[in-house]
């Protein structure tokens, strides 16, 4: 009872604090800037520490850093995904006052699937141990291949799900303006906004592929699990509005991310054999992000056509 309790009282407000968001904060439609951006980024983050502090007084130190290690993990991989949202706004011209609108459709709708993915993939460790060995060696794969990826390319249209929607749910011929869906001529139709949004929710299916076995590699706590993936989807709309003009500053963020998800995969794969402790897989993840931010820094890209001057 006292379980179905925190579950449903974390859920409770996690859907007042979206309510809140999109009738209360975000009533009017309008480009987000970075100063603003940064606010609620900061608003998300210090929401986070404050939930973190509340698992350290009721569940101890040692939940309290799993959920810490964890909500760092899915940061900043979720970093990744921005870029990702950058090349998909792009493609579909969307303007910059309704991006918010998608991405928080998008995000409620990330919370749906990441909750299904969080119980499978505890329910199948539990019952299934070596099937932590198969989560290990894909994060290993995937981290070594994201460090020889070069430029990320977006292709909605080899989409199989926007194919398959696109087929049997006609579309609109103009521009929708702020809404999903329009009528022409009587008949209800799609905007190409709607289709952003399928894009951005099959997209996240791939994100939460990585992301889910990522922090089941510190914790099977399906709570901790699921509350340290909701706090950083949910800071994941201020984020992208944050850093999106700057992303590209970044140049060594990409290979932290691909150094994280190598480690992650490997302690799954050691977990027999030997078991890194919680505080030191967060010294890493830490470390590995501000050696890659600070790398950036000091070394940053250089701008072609002041090489080319003579």
């Amino acid at each position: 009872m006292q379980g179905a309790l925190l579950w449903g009282g974390f859920v409770a407000f996690i859907l007042g604090m979206l309510v809140l968001d999109l009738k209360v904060f975000q009533r009017d439609h309008h480009e987000i800037r970075i100063r603003e951006a940064l606010l609620w980024t900061l608003f998300w983050i210090v929401l986070s520490l404050l939930f973190n502090a509340g698992v350290y007084l009721f569940a101890g130190s040692e939940k309290a850093l799993e959920f810490l290690t964890g909500y760092l993990i899915e940061k900043s991989l979720s970093v990744d995904n921005i870029f990702v949202f950058i090349l998909i706004f792009g493609y579909f011209k969307i303007a910059a006052k309704y991006q918010h609108k998608i991405l928080f459709w998008g995000i409620l709708g990330a919370l749906v699937m990441r909750a299904a993915f969080v119980f499978a993939g505890v329910a199948l460790i539990s019952r299934l141990h070596w099937v932590i060995y198969i989560f290990g060696a894909f994060l290993v794969y995937v981290g070594v291949r994201m460090a020889f990826e070069k430029d990320k390319e977006v292709h909605p249209e080899k989409n199989p799900v926007l194919l398959l929607f696109k087929r049997f749910v006609p579309m609109a011929s103009e521009d929708g303006g702020d809404r999903f869906f329009r009528r022409e001529n009587g008949r209800l139709l799609a905007t190409s906004l709607f289709v952003v949004l399928i894009v951005i929710e099959t997209t996240d299916i791939l994100f939460a592929v990585d992301s889910i076995p990522a922090i089941l590699s510190i914790t099977h706590d399906p709570f901790i699990v699921f509350t340290s993936n909701v706090f950083a989807i949910l800071g994941l709309r201020a984020l992208y509005f944050a850093i999106a003009g700057v992303m590209k500053l970044f140049r060594y963020l990409h290979y932290g991310l691909s150094a994280i998800l190598v480690f992650v995969g490997a302690k799954m794969l050691l977990a027999d054999l030997f078991e890194i402790p919680v505080a030191a897989a967060l010294g890493v993840v830490v470390g590995v992000l501000a050696l890659s931010i600070l790398a950036s820094i000091a070394f940053p890209a250089r701008n072609h056509a002041q090489d080319e001057a003579p």
